[in-house]
């Protein structure tokens, strides 16, 4: 067990868990949170699955955990762990089961108080247009040989078809589309599950909600990305559906052999990796970016068919209904990067579970009116609480592989949730407080309880307090459309 004597206090903002601590890490693990923060996590298991994770071969820097962690699947959510490529491995499960879970942002000039008579309309249009719920099929019917183009192809598959614009591909993490994608590595099982799903929402804490921009931190960079306060802002929650859970499943399977035939010894089996430069981890991280691709495809087609819901319901009644993307960026990915480690430019391996790319101003691969500002992070609250839009920092590329917070992390299991909050009483209580709510299971809504959530506006004030973010603005929820 890890105990708070344990750490070396760095800062107010950040700990240390030196590698002396066991004999078997290879790495040091870094936690960005304050002292309230650092002993909400002490009831669970991620500081040691922290230790843990500081084992894996190939590992370079150090562990870093962000404020919002809790416990995962074998790695704590809120870790990211860097390994030098290609000689280091992959691990399934520091990645994550919702591969390229993830988060849109869409800005507009909609007066939050002119759309007010129309919101309970507009939360029930959302609802008809994007499916969600446990296994919730959507409206296109795909062959296999479509679900291999958007494997390939990602958000790029959807512009062709007239679901995207020029615009909403240069806002994507990406362009929305990982390059290395090979449908062939992905399993029978797993296109079966993702077929009928593209383009729903999915269950669990996704969801689509109608904010409004309650103030601006920063506003130069809310100017560049079309961020007014008093106006309405759309995020989208999810991921990669059933498809991308498959593909998780079927390599976590996998490479219990592989560590066996590798001579990998960990402290977890849910740790279970590969190396990169193997067979099997190549075989993974084909199908991981197919995973990231679809679920690219799958938040576009959701923004396209919000967007009829804003026009449907608002067209005539608002002046310039539209909705422009400010950004889509992932949380739960494997992605081949540049960084500085030891004053040294290193290929590695980021593994981000549960944390998000935030890098700082000037990368190549930002769109141009971003190259100054830094990268838009989105950091969505639990229904009725804040949100939060940042920009990654110098800071961030230099003290966590370009990254940052993802959300508000969970203090409540989903069991625990539903056995203290009452579905129906939650519902009445955030529709008191002007948020109309739609979903399709009380019990699901009880499970995203705010009361289930550590405080996102203390997890944001850490990493913008320790220099890994900057604020921009925070949102608060109007409408709120779960699973």
């Amino acid at each position: 067990m890890v105990a708070i004597s344990d750490l070396k206090k760095i800062s107010e903002y950040e700990w240390e868990i030196p590698q002396s601590f066991r004999a078997d890490m290879r790495v040091p693990v870094r936690f960005f949170v304050t002292r309230d923060l650092l002993e909400q996590a002490l009831r669970d298991a991620s500081l040691e699955q922290a230790v843990n994770a500081a084992t894996l071969p190939g590992l370079v820097g150090h562990v870093t955990v962000m404020p919002d962690m809790h416990q995962g699947y074998g790695f704590p959510i809120g870790g990211v762990a860097a390994t030098r490529y290609p000689q280091g491995v992959i691990s399934p499960g520091a990645i994550g089961y919702d591969i390229n879970c993830g988060v849109r942002l869409l800005g507009s000039q909609i007066e939050a108080e002119a759309a007010k008579p129309r919101l309970d309309v507009l939360a029930t249009a959302l609802n008809k247009y994007c499916p969600s719920g446990v296994g919730q099929g959507g409206a296109l019917k795909l062959t296999e040989r479509e679900l291999d183009a958007i494997c390939v192809e990602g958000a790029e598959w959807a512009k062709k078809r007239g679901y995207a614009s020029d615009a909403d591909l240069r806002r994507t993490e990406e362009g929305g589309r990982l390059e290395g994608a090979d449908p062939a590595k992905v399993s029978p099982r797993a296109k079966q599950r993702g077929r009928p799903q593209i383009g729903t929402l999915g269950a669990g804490n996704h969801f689509i909600e109608v904010d409004v921009v309650e103030e601006i931190f920063d506003e130069e960079a809310a100017q560049v990305m079309g961020l007014h306060a008093g106006h309405l802002a759309l995020q989208i929650h999810c991921g990669s559906r059933g498809f991308g859970h498959q593909i998780c499943s079927d390599y976590v399977r996998a490479f219990q052999g592989a560590v066996k035939r590798y001579g990998i010894q960990l402290p977890d089996r849910e740790l279970v990796c590969a190396p990169l430069d193997s067979p099997e981890g190549q075989d993974y991280l084909a199908a991981m970016r197919c995973a990231a691709n679809y679920a690219f495809a799958n938040r576009q087609l959701l923004a396209h068919w919000a967007r009829q819901a804003f026009e449907e319901t608002l067209a005539g009644g608002v002046k310039n209904w539209h909705l422009h993307q400010i950004y889509d960026i992932a949380h739960n990915m494997g992605k081949v990067e540049e960084h500085v480690v030891d004053g040294k430019k290193l290929k590695v391996c980021v593994h981000r579970k549960g944390a998000t790319r935030a890098f700082g101003p000037g990368f190549p691969g930002l769109p141009a009116e971003y190259q100054k500002i830094g990268q838009p992070v989105l950091v969505p609250g639990s229904m009725g609480t804040a949100s939060w839009v940042l920009v990654g920092t110098e800071g961030s590329m230099q003290r966590s592989f370009g990254s940052t917070c993802h959300g508000a992390g969970r203090t409540m299991s989903r069991s625990q949730a539903k056995k203290q909050i009452w579905g129906e009483d939650l519902r009445k209580e955030l529709e008191g407080e002007g948020i109309h709510i739609r979903t399709g299971s009380l019990a699901g809504l009880a499970e995203e309880a705010p009361a289930a959530y550590k405080d996102v506006d203390a997890v944001v004030e850490t990493v913008t307090g320790a220099g890994i973010a900057r604020k921009v603005a925070r949102l608060v929820p109007l409408v709120v459309v779960k699973g």
